[in-house]
């Protein structure tokens, strides 16, 4: 993970934290353990409230400890999450860490592309190097 210590803290509950990047992007920190739907979903309202304050669309985050979403938590993002951004007319961009164990067994398409779900462009990293690397090339 990106050097945490000195950013700013925006929000924090027991699904995770965020941090503002001066870059330009949030940083999602996930926690491990499994999560209540009502607080998943508190914590991307206030990941949406950072990402309008700011004017970004840009984030970092970081799945290499968080247990897979469940089916509800990805109808959640795809169908009322993410209709925000389309909302306001913005591409949301994310570079989102993987553990090794997982992105071996991805399929190679997911290993070396760009992949989009609606309005989100994501790309999978193992390194956080290469993530914001990847985040910083992007308009």
């Amino acid at each position: 993970m990106p050097q945490l210590a000195g950013l700013p803290l925006y929000f924090e509950n027991p699904i995770g934290r965020f941090y503002e990047h001066p870059d330009g992007y949030v940083i999602i920190d996930y926690n491990s353990g499994p999560r209540h739907f009502e607080i998943f979903q508190s914590f991307l309202h206030h990941l949406e409230n950072l990402l309008k304050r700011r004017g970004w669309n840009k984030m970092l985050g970081d799945h290499r400890r968080m247990d897979p979403f469940t089916e509800q938590e990805h109808e959640f993002v795809n169908n009322q999450w993410l209709q925000v951004s389309h909302a306001m007319q913005q591409e949301m961009q994310a570079a989102v860490l993987v553990s090794e164990e997982v992105f071996v067994r991805l399929p190679p398409e997911f290993k070396q592309q760009d992949l989009r779900e609606g309005v989100l462009l994501y790309h999978l990293f193992t390194e956080a190097g290469s993530a914001t690397t990847w985040l910083r090339q992007l308009n």
